[in-house]
């Protein structure tokens, strides 16, 4: 019995070219989302050139050096300009609102997800969100009216404990706790909002597998948070510092308001003396001529450069962090 073999199949057809259609919605998106990031960088640049002009403008007019002199007087044939005094306190006063408000945020932030019952968390949230919304006046004048005047016995304390150290140590005993340090902790109480509230929606993200999984070995409760939650969470908690330490330094009525103003560079963070590019600026802007304007504008780019390096620098600790986050997984 013979068979015969099948006849052979015909080979597949080459598979047809597919044709992406974009649709006009799509291009339309696409644009908008271009022509914004060219957008940001033209108002960058502009705000950029235009600091700089006005300061190359001022600089060249000072018989001093601009970024070391001790001085900010107006008045002197040649004016006299520098910027030394007013970078230290802008930095000092961060530094100190940072040290404050980054521990307590974070601490609010995971007691808010991790420890506090659903209605008490959903409150302590509520209050810390009216906290942000507070205009930046308010808290200056209740940092003059309230925060100073209860100060003076702390500053005392410190001067008592710690004027050793010689950062808490107080010249004159007599004199208002109108200084750097108090500046520090009411840009302590601004920033913490925006650190909390930050913090604490990065801190929900993090994968409940990552949890449950450290919970079935046998983690504490903190064990978890240490283990499994800061890792993971670590990068948006810089980023959130790094947003509460950018209002830090541009911070204005509120200094304003709380700071007396003294172009002195000193150690002593609980005399009345220094200031901050902000604060420089609201109380001089006014009653200064052209060659003071531009020289107020140059202290603004100094400002200005402080923060795109302070930013920098966070966008680099970021990207190192995050491959050992766990954030990719």
């Amino acid at each position: 019995m013979t068979t015969t073999a099948p006849p052979p199949s015909a080979p597949p057809a080459p598979p047809r070219a597919t044709r992406t259609v974009t649709r006009p919605g799509d291009r339309i998106f696409a644009g908008l989302s271009r022509g914004s990031g060219v957008f940001l960088l033209v108002v960058m640049a502009a705000i950029a050139i235009f600091l700089t002009v006005r300061a190359v403008s001022a600089i060249s007019k000072d018989h001093t050096n601009f970024l070391t002199t001790f001085e900010w007087n107006a008045s002197l044939t040649p004016p006299s300009f520098g910027v030394a005094v007013l970078a230290y306190g802008t930095v000092v006063s961060s530094i100190i609102a940072m040290l404050i408000a980054v521990p307590i945020a974070i601490g609010i932030a995971l007691f808010i997800t991790h420890y506090a019952p659903r209605r008490l968390g959903g409150l302590i949230a509520y209050i810390i969100d009216l906290l942000a919304a507070v205009p930046s006046i308010i808290y200056g004048l209740w940092g003059a009216l309230f925060l100073v005047p209860h100060l003076r016995g702390l500053n005392l304390w410190l001067d008592k404990y710690f004027g050793w150290t010689v950062i808490f140590s107080k010249q004159d005993p007599n004199s208002a706790p109108r200084s750097l340090f108090t500046v520090g902790i009411l840009l302590a109480i601004m920033i913490l909002p925006i650190i909390t509230n930050v913090s604490r929606e990065v801190i929900r993200q993090v994968p409940k597998m990552h949890e449950e999984a450290a919970i079935a070995l046998g983690a504490t409760r903190w064990e978890v948070i240490r283990l499994s939650v800061l890792p993971f969470a670590r990068s948006g908690i810089i980023s959130a510092s790094m947003l509460g330490l950018g209002r830090a330094l541009g911070e204005t009525m509120a200094v304003a308001t709380v700071l007396s103003a003294s172009p002195q560079l000193s150690a002593h963070l609980l005399d009345p003396v220094g200031g901050t590019f902000s604060q420089n600026i609201v109380a001089k802007f006014g009653e200064a001529d052209e060659f003071g304007r531009n020289a107020l504008i140059a202290s603004g780019l100094v400002l200005f450069i402080i923060t795109l390096l302070v930013n920098g620098a966070a966008r680099f600790i970021i990207q190192r962090r995050k491959e050992y986050s766990g954030a990719n997984a």
